[in-house]
């Protein structure tokens, strides 16, 4: 059985790694940042830029999350990270993904990274088919 199917996929900063990636309806993004000078609220405000960046270049943007896995490295600024997630995310719930938030070892400097998963509308150059 063949299938053939479109993977694309959004050019990443570190070598073997790309910033977001989408094949049929679905869009993966994850926005980790080379700045480590950056305070905590400083670097959720860039990773969420990114990730709006990442989605439009993928065609979709953070109206059609799925899903959100953000890692903290400290679980005690999780209440920080609410006020901001709430503030990006918006007002309509049914905009609202299902989100997860852990601690987590991250590299040094990293404060927060953020992983999601959207969807997107099929057009004539996003398919999905297998033969």
């Amino acid at each position: 059985m063949e299938s053939d199917f479109r993977i694309e996929r959004a050019p990443g900063t570190a070598s073997g790694r790309s910033s977001g990636s989408a094949c049929g309806h679905l869009v993966w993004v994850l926005a980790t940042l080379e700045d480590k000078e950056l305070n905590l609220k400083e670097q959720i405000s860039a990773s969420f830029s990114k990730i709006d960046r990442v989605l439009s270049d993928l065609k979709t943007d953070k109206r059609y999350l799925l899903f959100a896995n953000v890692r903290l490295s400290n679980v005690e600024h999780k209440e920080a990270f609410d006020i901001e997630w709430k503030a990006w995310v918006g007002d309509n719930p049914n905009h609202w993904p299902q989100l997860s938030c852990v601690g987590a070892t991250l590299s040094a400097g990293t404060l927060v990274e953020i992983a999601v998963i959207a969807a997107r509308p099929l057009t004539s150059n996003t398919f999905f088919s297998i033969a």
